[in-house]
């Protein structure tokens, strides 16, 4: 199956995880919250959705393995020699569908040998969808419409940068990376969202100079790079890579159509 033919199948299965989010987001008494050992918030939610993702992936005519945030992680010794696999993040932006603000999507990307090949991001309560295929651009669809993403040119040096933050994390690292700026403007935003508005054209740069796991950034990292944007590891200037034996990021910063 090409990667054309088959963003449209994994958008549509992201459609379907988004409408089930939605059922439950409509019952807050329902949410069923949990806490992993890292104290962070695990909804029904999460569970539905992971169960409709991976059963509609496992009835697809090509098969890879899934990684999930929400299954139990295969060890490096077997996903070393995975050549393409799922990465899915059933709900990302779990604290963010508990203080129901809208801010949450469904990830679902594909990796090929530690770079995305492609990649899917539904915002449920809104109704946008964003995809990316490598090579061939980035694009939003909403309300029937489909129109391709352009990141903003800048350079660091420009006054008036806009900074997309988390709504859930602050830390020193990225005080300081902020300060380091002329006069930026923070915009707040959770989950993958934060790269998305930078894919948009609406922020220029988001840096994360804090914890986050590889199915939280690959299918929303795919669609900023595709818009003529980037994901930069902090500590070595280079892409963001995949499938790695230790899944946590490096601190990153995303950034448009950068200039210097």
């Amino acid at each position: 199956m090409l990667n054309k033919q088959l963003i449209a199948e994994i958008t549509q299965i992201a459609r379907r995880a988004g409408a089930a989010i939605l059922d439950i987001y409509a019952n807050e008494a329902d949410f069923q919250v949990e806490h992993k050992a890292d104290t962070s918030p695990l909804t029904i939610a999460d569970r539905t959705a992971n169960a409709i993702i991976c059963s509609a992936l496992e009835a697809l005519p090509v098969q890879y393995p899934i990684i999930s945030e929400e299954n139990k992680l295969q060890p490096y010794t077997e996903r070393q020699h995975f050549t393409k696999a799922w990465l899915v993040d059933p709900l990302d932006g779990t604290k963010e569908f508990v203080k129901r603000n809208g801010d949450f999507t469904v990830n679902i990307a594909l990796i090929n040998k530690g770079v995305i090949e492609l990649g899917v991001v539904y915002v449920p309560v809104y109704d946008e969808m964003y995809y990316a295929v490598k090579g061939e651009g980035a694009f939003f669809e909403k309300d029937g419409q489909v129109e391709q993403l352009q990141a903003l040119s800048f350079g660091l040096k420009d006054a008036g940068l806009k900074v997309v933050c988390s709504r859930s994390h602050m830390n020193p690292e990225t005080e300081a990376f902020i300060n380091a700026l002329d006069q930026p403007e923070l915009v707040s935003r959770g989950s993958s969202l934060k790269f998305l508005m930078i894919a948009q054209g609406q922020a220029h740069v988001y840096p994360r100079m804090g914890p986050t796991m590889e199915w939280d950034t690959g299918a929303a990292q795919i669609v900023l790079e595709e818009a003529g944007g980037m994901v930069i590891d902090q500590s070595t200037d280079a892409p963001l890579k995949y499938n790695k034996e230790d899944l946590r990021n490096p601190f990153f910063v995303a950034y448009g159509h950068f200039a210097g």
